[in-house]
């Protein structure tokens, strides 16, 4: 019954999003954020997959219409949480008499996501750890799910998005999703992630207790934050050390370990008092293997040199292009779209030019798609580094993004 009902609800969603998206294709308007608002009351509940897809969505702030951007967002902040005496079993399952472990466990998450939520605990010693706890039952629904969701992808055809990039996404989810449900792959994450940075003074990692952990709960150390999203208006040095931490962590991530922590979204993200960016969720951790790397360095060179021609080869080795006749035209629209943040000197990604401008090449874009196709193997690593130049966005970033990029350029030609 109860897969039953998880399926009905899917069909459902993908009932009223066919909907919106007829009435766009017939010439009608998509009330998009009523869309939105129905995606995220659905999806909230179902957690899992369904609402994993719709966080990842959320990152492409500048694909998606406004309002339905904003309503997904909310996914990213906020979930529905699972009763407290669905958790307090699976707390049971792995501790057996929950007294005899801790003092106290807070009844009320502080933290809910699509595959699990997090309670702050006490331990008898006076310590403060937080438990992530796998929502019950989920690896079982997971395959059920991912069928529904692969049937609710298909929409996707009436946004002229090709079959091999639904396709990609898709797999690119369910791997996602199934090594989510892997705590003990997480906690060797942490337990790495912490060793390896350990010399960024303004990066804090949290520390996994395997002694308390088991495969559906992550013990780890507490460790307090201010949510990423809600330092957009404060203190701007603080915003400017954190941006410069982030940005100093991802070029070590991808340029020195080829690894990178591939869940962008803000609610993984806080800063502590101290002013250091904190990391709360490595759920998912993916190699990047040097060779494809260098290719992507290479288009964006051509992109910064304005060459169309170089950038089509360049996407062309990457496999990210189709069918016959370059867009050279887009390709123009789009170098001169990025280049002012490369420009020499510090650049501001507060400026709202260069986001307008790159959502005005959304329309573009799309209509480009019988000759672009992005490649499956890396929509998983630009998802993640279009998530950062977001955050970087919401963080009123000052960088010198040509000073950062001008030897990473020289190390791809080499």
């Amino acid at each position: 019954m109860r897969e039953r009902g998880r399926t009905r609800r899917l069909l459902g969603l993908g009932a009223r999003t066919g909907g919106a998206l007829i009435r766009t294709r017939l010439g009608g308007q998509a009330d998009w954020r009523a869309l939105g608002e129905a995606l995220f009351e659905g999806l909230s509940e179902l957690k899992g997959p369904a609402m994993k897809l719709a966080q990842i969505m959320a990152q492409w702030d500048d694909l998606l219409p406004p309002d339905l951007a904003a309503e997904l967002a909310r996914l990213q902040r906020q979930a529905e949480p699972m009763p407290w005496p669905s958790i307090r079993a699976s707390l049971v399952e792995q501790y057996g008499d929950l007294d005899a472990t801790f003092r106290e466990i807070e009844q009320r998450p502080f933290a809910s996501a699509s595959m699990g939520q997090v309670h702050r605990a006490v331990t008898h010693d006076g310590e403060t750890l937080v438990l992530k706890v796998q929502y019950p039952g989920l690896a079982e629904v997971l395959e059920s799910d991912l069928v529904q969701v692969r049937r609710l992808m298909r929409l996707g055809r009436w946004l002229k998005v090709p079959q091999v990039r639904l396709d990609a996404l898709f797999e690119e989810l369910a791997a996602s999703l199934r090594g989510e449900l892997d705590y003990h792959a997480e906690a060797c994450a942490l337990a790495r992630y912490r060793a390896r940075y350990a010399h960024l003074a303004g990066l804090v990692i949290p520390e996994p207790l395997p002694a308390l952990s088991g495969p559906r709960v992550l013990a780890m150390r507490y460790v307090p934050g201010t949510p990423l999203r809600e330092l957009e208006q404060g203190d701007d040095a603080l915003r400017q050390g954190v941006a410069e931490t982030l940005a100093d962590w991802i070029t070590e991530e991808l340029f020195t370990h080829g690894e990178l922590h591939a869940d962008p979204h803000a609610g993984n993200f806080a800063v502590d008092e101290q002013g250091r960016l904190v990391i709360y969720d490595l759920g998912a951790v993916i190699p990047v293997p040097e060779a494809r790397l260098k290719a992507m360095m290479q288009l964006l060179e051509a992109t910064l040199a304005g060459d169309p021609m170089a950038m089509d080869a360049a996407l062309l080795k990457l496999g990210g292009r189709q069918g016959q006749g370059a867009p050279l035209a887009l390709y123009r629209e789009s170098a001169e779209a990025v280049a002012p943040l490369f420009a020499p000197g510090v650049q501001d990604f507060s400026d709202v030019r260069v986001h307008r401008r790159l959502r005005d090449l959304t329309p573009k874009v799309w209509a480009a798609m019988d000759r672009l196709q992005p490649p499956a193997d890396t929509l998983m690593l630009s998802r993640t580094l279009n998530g950062h130049y977001w955050n970087l966005v919401r963080l009123g970033a000052r960088l010198d993004m040509q000073a950062r990029t001008r030897p990473l350029l020289a190390w791809a030609r080499g």
